[in-house]
């Protein structure tokens, strides 16, 4: 069974930084694309970045140059370095990832459970 368990949420004041930190719990073969996600309340889920095997990234523009995301492909770890944290920042943050469980299998989407990120003086 396959699982994206999330950690390293929290309360921070404006101006701090987070590392928030996607791993993949079970086996598997493959991982293409592992992102990032967030949902403020009463808001819809947002892409906040996206990172795919090969290195390249990209970032929404409210987090661009303040956030940073990157791949430890041999411990199938996804993070989130978050610096310069504002109050808009706060929301519930989703790891996704797309994964092949199995050799001769499609790549399918995963979702994390979500961590809070909370950001206030």
């Amino acid at each position: 069974q396959v699982q994206l368990v999330e950690s390293g949420g929290g309360l921070v004041q404006p101006g701090g930084s987070l590392r928030l930190s996607c791993a993949v719990s079970g086996t598997v073969v493959g991982i293409n694309f592992m992102g990032w996600y967030r949902q403020a309340p009463g808001k819809e889920r947002e892409l906040v970045g996206t990172a795919i095997s090969g290195g390249s990234t990209n970032y929404a523009d409210p987090v661009k140059g303040r956030f940073t995301i990157f791949r430890d492909n041999a411990k199938n770890t996804v993070y989130l370095q978050m610096n310069s944290l504002e109050p808009g920042d706060t929301a519930v943050y989703y790891c996704n990832a797309e994964i092949m469980k199995w050799y001769g299998e499609s790549y399918r989407n995963y979702w994390g459970q979500g961590t809070q990120v909370t950001v206030s003086s």
